[in-house]
C-alpha cells in the first residue's frame, strides 16, 4: 500500500462517524435555514438602502408541509448594451488579450486564465453584436436563480464532505470543524455574492455570462475544493508508522 492511503480505513465506526455527521449537519442546516434566510434579506434590505443599486427586493416562497422558506434575490433593472458600451468592452477585451503576450513565463497560469476569461466575454461580444434583442435570460431569473444555486450548493457540503473527507482518520472534532467552517464562508459569501453581481450586471446584460460561467457556481466550488484541500493538510488523528 502506498504511504499515501495509510490512512485509510473506512472501518464500521469511521464509516458510522461519516454518516453520524452527515445526517446531524444535514439537520442542523434544514433548521437554521429559514432564519438564515431572514439575515440574507436583512442584509439584501441595507445593500439597496446604502448601495447604489437599481433595484428592489423580491422574496421566493417555498413550502413543504409546515415547512417554509422565503427565499430573498434582487431584482434589478439592467438594460441592453449600447453601441459605445459594447465598443468599450470590445476595446479593453482586445487589449487585456494582447497584454498576456507580455506577462512572463512564470505566470503561465495566470495567462491561460486571463485569457478563458476574455474567451468568455468575446462570446458575450459577439452574440450581443448580432442578436441584442435575442437574449433569453433576464437578470431577475438569474440573480434569483443565483441564490438558489448557492444554497444547493451549501446543503450538499456534508454529502460532500462524507464521501470525500470524512472517510479519513482525522478525528470527529477535525471532521465537524472543517465542515462548520466551510458551510459558514459560504453562507456568508452568498450574500456578498449577490451584492456584487446586482451592482456588475445593472450596468448592462453584457457581462451576464461572464458573471454566470466564472463569477457564479465556479467560486463557490473553489471555495470548497480551498477548504478541502486546506482540512487534507491537518494531521490524522493516529500515525502508527514513520516514514523516511
Amino acid at each position: 500500500m502506498h504511504r499515501a492511503l495509510t490512512h485509510f480505513r473506512l472501518g464500521p465506526m469511521n464509516l458510522l462517524i461519516s454518516l453520524s455527521l452527515f445526517f446531524c449537519f444535514a439537520l442542523i442546516w434544514i433548521v437554521l435555514l429559514p432564519s438564515l434566510c431572514r439575515f440574507w434579506k436583512n442584509f439584501l434590505v441595507l445593500s439597496l438602502r446604502w448601495l447604489p443599486i437599481h433595484g428592489t427586493l423580491e422574496v421566493s416562497e417555498h413550502r413543504l408541509s409546515s415547512y417554509r422558506l422565503d427565499i430573498p434575490y434582487l431584482r434589478i433593472y439592467s438594460v441592453l448594451p449600447g453601441l459605445g458600451t459594447w465598443s468599450v468592452a470590445c476595446a479593453l477585451t482586445l487589449v487585456l488579450f494582447a497584454a498576456t503576450f507580455w506577462l512572463p513565463k512564470k505566470l503561465v497560469p495566470l495567462v491561460y486564465l486571463t485569457r478563458g476569461i476574455l474567451l468568455v466575454h468575446a462570446s458575450s461580444l459577439f452574440y450581443f453584436a448580432l442578436w441584442p434583442v435575442g437574449f433569453p435570460h433576464t437578470p431577475d431569473a438569474y440573480m434569483e436563480a443565483l441564490v438558489n444555486s448557492g444554497i444547493g450548493l451549501i446543503t450538499v457540503v456534508p454529502l460532500l464532505f462524507a464521501v470525500t473527507y470524512y472517510i479519513f482518520d482525522f478525528g470527529l472534532w477535525k471532521k465537524a470543524l472543517l465542515t462548520t467552517l466551510t458551510m459558514a464562508h459560504l453562507t456568508l459569501f452568498l450574500p456578498f455574492q449577490v451584492v456584487l453581481q446586482a451592482l456588475v450586471l445593472q450596468t448592462t446584460l453584457l457581462f451576464m455570462p461572464v458573471l454566470y460561467i466564472v463569477c457564479g457556481m465556479p467560486v463557490d466550488v473553489l471555495l470548497i475544493i480551498a477548504f478541502y484541500s486546506w482540512g487534507m493538510t491537518w494531521s490524522f488523528r493516529q500515525v502508527r508508522r514513520s516514514y523516511s
